[in-house]
């Protein structure tokens, strides 16, 4: 009965003492709790990811590890995934699209994009700012043959230095050019069997010529005797032609009245013509027309014109009774400068570039291509202008095409 009673009388202070720290205990964690809840008033507690060591530890209140060692495992932890998501947030948010960019460079921050070229020539060396002496302000390109070197030497040599000399080359013989100091500076592009208007539609895209005020796209054949480029840009800003052409000597090579020199004046914008040619004064051929073998555009016109020439149709054929579509008024803006004028020599070396056919001559064959080209380039002009003024609920007009 002694150890019963001895046994039941110890058990009732130990159990006591055991529910105190227990209370105890309790206190100390909810007072740890709130210390710890304002002490990271930003972290919410959902986003909280405890390692498994602090599993152990609650599952183990022996392990050893530390409060002080949960709090930094929570800390870094939480810090840890806020950081991912701002991170997340801030690469949405700098994203870059600009709508008003070039079309496909809307990812590109306004300040780096070049939507321009030009054809200055750069140094393999040294500071790119230092690479331009001079900045040439006009372009001169001729598609030529090695056979028309002399032509071609004086004709570039009636060209200052403030030309950018651009040679289309068709028969693909280019270096024999470094005879010319001229050519060692001038810019080849060569293709064999390729005619002007095939080069200008994949070599003088507007946005590479934009640096040019006047884009010269002449023929080889031309004779330059009495020809002075200086002075026939300064007579095209004086009468305000955006496209034009030097007058062509009267005794050989001439087509139309309306390219025809005048020696009384020295710019004419109007003509005569046969009978019957002429619907309205104002209309090609007896006005707002110049030929396409001595053509000079100012850069705006030519941006325009540059968007007419089609892929496939090479010989521009057609081309001449449309340039007025590109500038208004035409009949005031194009003309033909009558004191600056050439003679054409009309040497069919670009029609000897062409294959026998049935029997014909290479020249024939082309003369026919160039032929069809007209009639399929009228068509597609007419046909695109009645489009466009139906679409518009617009009786199309009795002529639209050239």
């Amino acid at each position: 009965m002694a150890k019963f009673g001895t046994g039941g009388r110890s058990a009732l202070p130990r159990k006591s003492n055991e529910n105190m720290r227990l209370i105890i205990s309790t206190v100390i964690g909810i007072v740890l709790g709130y210390l710890i809840g304002i002490s990271f008033p930003t972290v919410s507690i959902t986003k909280l990811h405890f390692p498994s060591s602090i599993i152990s530890y609650i599952e183990d209140r022996n392990s050893g590890i530390t409060t002080q060692t949960l709090l930094n495992h929570a800390w870094t932890s939480a810090n840890n995934q806020n950081r991912n998501n701002a991170t997340s947030n801030t690469t949405d948010t700098l994203k870059i699209y600009v709508p008003t960019n070039p079309r496909g460079a809307e990812r590109l921050p306004p300040g780096i994009i070049v939507p321009e070229s030009d054809f200055y020539l750069r140094r393999l060396w040294g500071n790119p700012d230092e690479d331009l002496i001079t900045r040439q302000k006009y372009l001169v390109t001729f598609t030529v043959g090695y056979d028309q070197k002399k032509n071609i030497d004086a004709a570039v040599k009636k060209f200052s230095e403030n030309f950018a000399i651009l040679l289309f080359h068709y028969d693909g013989r280019t270096s024999e050019w470094d005879e010319f100091e001229w050519s060692k500076r001038a810019i080849h592009v060569s293709t064999r069997k390729q005619t002007k208007w095939w080069y200008a539609k994949r070599f003088l895209h507007p946005d590479i010529v934009a640096p040019y005020e006047y884009i010269f796209i002449w023929d080889e054949d031309l004779g330059v005797q009495h020809f002075d480029a200086e002075e026939y840009i300064r007579l095209v800003k004086k009468h305000g032609l955006e496209i034009s052409q030097p007058g062509l000597e009267p005794d050989k090579g001439l087509t139309w009245q309306m390219t025809k020199r005048r020696g009384d004046r020295e710019v004419h914008k109007e003509t005569e013509e046969k009978p019957g040619w002429c619907a309205d004064p104002h209309l090609p051929p007896c006005a707002a027309f110049v030929e396409i073998m001595a053509t000079v555009f100012s850069r705006d016109a030519w941006r325009c014109v540059w968007h007419m020439i089609q892929n496939d149709l090479v010989h521009g054929w057609g081309l001449d009774f449309a340039l007025r579509k590109c500038v208004e008024p035409a009949h005031e803006k194009i003309g033909v400068v009558d004191s600056q004028w050439i003679i054409h020599q009309v040497v069919p070396s670009l029609g000897n570039q062409g294959q026998s056919d049935n029997g014909k001559a290479p020249w024939e064959g082309v003369r026919e291509r160039c032929k069809k080209e007209w009639g399929i380039f009228r068509k597609r002009l007419s046909e695109a202008e009645k489009a466009y003024y139906l679409s518009k609920g617009i009786s199309p007009p009795n002529s639209t095409g050239v």
